[in-house]
Parts: C-alpha cells; sequence; structure tokens
C-alpha cells in the first residue's frame, strides 16, 4: 500500500481546475465497495492519474467510509469531494500531470 502524496493548497486548486470537465470513470453498483470496483479504480488511477468516483449511496456517513477506504486501498490523494463524486489523485511512473510548484 502506497502513501499519499502531500499536495499544497495551489497543487489542489490545479488538480481541481483539470477536473473539472472530468465525467466520474467508475461508478459503484448495487454491490458496493467490490475486489473488482477497486482493481479498477487501481487501473484507472494508473492510467489517468486524476478520477472521479461516483459513490450512490444515500448514507453520507457510510459515503465516507467509502472514500476513506478507497483512499487508504490505493494510497491516493483525496482532491476534492463534490456530492457523491470523489476525486482522487495518484502520481503514476509516467508522471502525465506537472504539479505547479508548492
Amino acid at each position: 500500500m502506497a502513501t499519499a502524496v502531500t499536495l499544497s493548497n495551489k497543487q489542489k486548486q490545479h488538480l481541481k481546475s483539470l477536473a473539472h470537465s472530468l465525467k466520474p470513470v467508475v461508478l459503484l453498483g448495487a454491490n458496493g465497495l467490490t475486489e473488482g470496483v477497486m482493481a479498477e479504480i487501481e487501473l484507472a488511477l494508473d492510467h489517468h492519474e486524476l478520477i472521479k468516483v461516483k459513490v450512490p449511496d444515500e448514507d453520507r456517513e457510510m459515503r465516507e467510509q467509502i472514500y476513506a477506504t478507497i483512499i487508504a486501498h490505493t494510497g491516493a490523494t483525496k482532491v476534492q469531494v463534490v456530492g457523491k463524486i470523489l476525486t482522487m489523485y495518484k502520481p503514476s511512473a509516467a508522471a502525465k500531470i506537472q504539479l505547479p510548484r508548492a
């Protein structure tokens, strides 16, 4: 399990602006957070670095637990949560996204 990157406010703002036009690449279904869904999130992070995950659960506390589990399992950094959509960032070996200096 990797550790999350610490982002400055400037870097988070940059990632938020990049994420603005993105659609969620992973949507949790009726079965919730399964191993298959986690594998798909990891694959999407490796490929895109910055992704959105939609968690349709109505219970806010349950959604927060799901977000925390995803972040802990992937080692990604939570950029923001808007409604039921988690935006997360994890740099890949290819370093596709250049962050501004902190």
